[in-house]
């Protein structure tokens, strides 16, 4: 009907003449070029150059989640317990939340590699600082120094990555740097958490400023100059806040998200006191999730070509029932492996179109739009620790965070149908 906005409208518009053939792509090859002649006047391989970015992606889900894996251990290590050990979790995801906003809006003009190199410095010396914390409160505090490079990272990242490809390898560049933070969760968690483990939870936060190290060598080495966005000023970059939409689609990565965080918060406890596992079936468990956020990373981009707006739907419905069904099988052991994996892949599904609805509504604000999909997700990682620890600590149980992730889950779905009867006044309108 003339003038009525479908669903798939809502987060699959048609492109505008405009977007099919913008500009800065017909020169994006050129420009390539120019980047790398400017890099020590020598010809960086396209795929060096990406890989070094994804390899900060890498350091970053490592730091991430390596707490959650470690969490029984490091509140023995600082004499507190569990749930309050939680609040170190939330500590980093408030460190992004700050981060984000903040660094984007006074890096937005700066050189991107040098900015790049800033912040990995900073993850360097920060996860430094959390392995020789001496306290409960001075890990908490590193820990929220650690989590302001976070969001702006992938941000740059992924701005400089789609730079330096050629038209139709944009999208897939771009895919490769988010792609770090996947393979961490299959690899670098599992591995972090088993040296947490054997070595003392201490030797997890060096192994990360020792890769972080390793990324600063691979930018320096592999990824050329580029200077900063010069039209960039604080008020463009603000103005995606002027904007409802982007208001909504954060606040259903702010609420939404945290169903999964309140159960991978505690995800070890829950593994070894509920299901009756030994401490080595933690890793397992850290990998096969990171597995599935690989799986559901694919899935996702094939969800996405179909309905942005109804994938969204879909895996906030899909993230309410996994939960609830993890809440169940949780003391049967290794029954809750699979339920885990599929509560991976559909936070996945969700994270990335979270991502694409973000791109689409906050318009020239990219850097900060960009960042601020990070924040919001961060701000589901410590609303989801924290309520879970609450709920543990007035005497539930472990299974518990997994049912107020539900409830979260649905609050998320809530807010994406008032974003969707919103679209529909809008075009009406």
């Amino acid at each position: 009907m003339p003038g009525a906005a479908r669903l798939d409208d809502v987060g699959n518009r048609p492109p505008t003449p405009a977007q099919e053939a913008p500009p800065v792509l017909t020169t994006t090859a050129t420009a390539s070029n120019d980047l790398a002649t400017k890099a020590g006047g020598r010809a960086t391989p396209f795929g060096l150059a990406v890989l070094a970015l994804a390899m900060g992606g890498f350091v970053i889900g490592t730091t991430e989640f390596v707490t959650m894996g470690l969490l029984p251990q490091i509140a023995r290590g600082v004499d507190v317990s569990i749930p309050s050990a939680g609040h170190i979790i939330s500590a980093y995801a408030l460190g992004v939340v700050v981060g984000a906003p903040v660094l984007a809006f006074f890096g937005a003009r700066l050189p991107r590699r040098a900015l790049l190199l800033a912040l990995v410095a900073g993850l360097m010396v920060f996860n430094a600082a959390s392995a020789m914390a001496t306290s409960y409160h001075l890990l908490t505090f590193a820990r929220f120094l650690a989590g302001l490079p976070h969001g702006v990272y992938f941000g740059v990242a992924s701005l400089l990555a789609a730079s330096l490809a050629p038209p139709e390898r944009k999208g897939r560049a771009v895919a490769l740097v988010m792609l770090g933070l996947s393979v961490a969760n299959v690899i670098g968690v599992p591995a972090a958490t088993w040296l947490g483990q054997q070595l003392g939870w201490r030797a997890a936060y060096w192994a990360v400023a020792g890769l972080a190290l390793v990324t600063l060598a691979l930018i320096v080495t592999f990824v050329p100059s580029c200077p900063g966005d010069a039209e960039a000023t604080g008020r463009r970059e603000l103005s995606a806040f002027a904007k409802p939409q982007v208001w909504l689609t954060l606040l259903v990565g702010a609420i939404g998200f945290g169903g999964m965080f309140a159960v991978y918060s505690y995800i070890a406890p829950t593994i070894t006191d509920v299901g009756g596992l030994g401490e080595s079936a933690v890793p397992v468990f850290l990998f096969v999730f990171g597995t599935g956020m690989v799986a559901g990373t694919w899935v996702a981009g094939e969800l996405a070509d179909w309905s942005i707006f109804r994938s969204l739907l879909g895996s906030s419905v899909a993230m309410g029932a996994m939960l609830l069904i993890f809440a169940a099988v949780a003391p049967y052991g290794w029954w809750a492996l699979p339920v885990m994996f599929l509560i991976s892949v559909v936070s996945s599904v969700l994270v990335v179109n979270l991502q694409l609805r973000l791109m689409d509504v906050a318009g020239e604000a990219q850097t900060l739009g960009a960042a601020m999909n990070h924040a919001s997700l961060n701000i589901a990682n410590a609303l989801g620790a924290w309520v879970g620890g609450l709920v543990i600590a007035a005497g539930y149980g472990y299974r518990s965070p997994a049912l107020v992730g539900a409830g979260l889950s649905v609050a998320g779905l809530a807010v994406l149908i008032v974003s969707a009867t919103l679209h529909r006044r809008s075009a009406r309108d």
